[in-house]
């Protein structure tokens, strides 16, 4: 299923298309995860799990574009999120992502991450890209880096997210052109 004609992309190991209601078990074990959840927002209720996975399905219908549900073309097993995003408020075209832990450390969220920043590229009109990272994030830090962001300083985020803390990674379309080739 392709709702309202969103785009799918493909890489080597990984499929990446819009939320679908199959995705939200696993989307759960994420948010239900003090671990996982800890730099995007704290450990959630199924119930608030729920409704914090339809913003992104909502986002492709009313801005069209969201993170895209990351999924394993071996075993059709949810990944995780990465792709653009940018709610109101928000200090910059993100390109984010959250995994599952039991996805961690493969190179996943890399390989989602650039194909992610293509599409964003070649179909947002977008001239930069940052990716919002606590500072005490170390593995979203080493992945920016790996992608060819930089630490760009410290952004405030909007609410409910005001408190957090957070600093601005980011690149240039044209440092993305230079970087990508590292990808292919």
């Amino acid at each position: 299923m392709n709702p309202g004609n969103t785009p799918v992309l493909e890489t080597g190991r990984l499929i990446l298309r819009v939320s679908q209601a199959c995705d939200f078990e696993r989307f759960a074990e994420v948010l239900g995860s003090e671990e996982a959840a800890r730099y995007i927002g704290g450990a959630q209720s199924r119930s608030a799990a729920w409704r914090r996975f339809l913003q992104m399905p909502g986002a492709w219908v009313v801005q069209g574009f969201g993170m895209f549900s990351v999924i394993e073309k071996s075993s059709g097993r949810w990944l995780g999120q990465a792709g653009p995003w940018k709610p109101d408020g928000w200090p910059g075209n993100e390109i984010g992502w959250t995994f599952h832990p039991d996805s961690w450390g493969r190179g996943y969220a890399s390989e989602a991450a650039a194909a992610a920043m293509d599409w964003a590229f070649a179909n947002l009109g977008w001239d930069d890209v940052i990716h919002c990272i606590d500072p005490a994030n170390a593995a979203s830090q080493a992945l920016a880096q790996r992608l060819g962001s930089r630490n760009l300083g410290a952004v405030k985020l909007p609410a409910p997210y005001e408190d957090a803390p957070s600093d601005a990674w980011g690149q240039t379309r044209a440092e993305w052109s230079e970087n990508r080739k590292r990808f292919a």
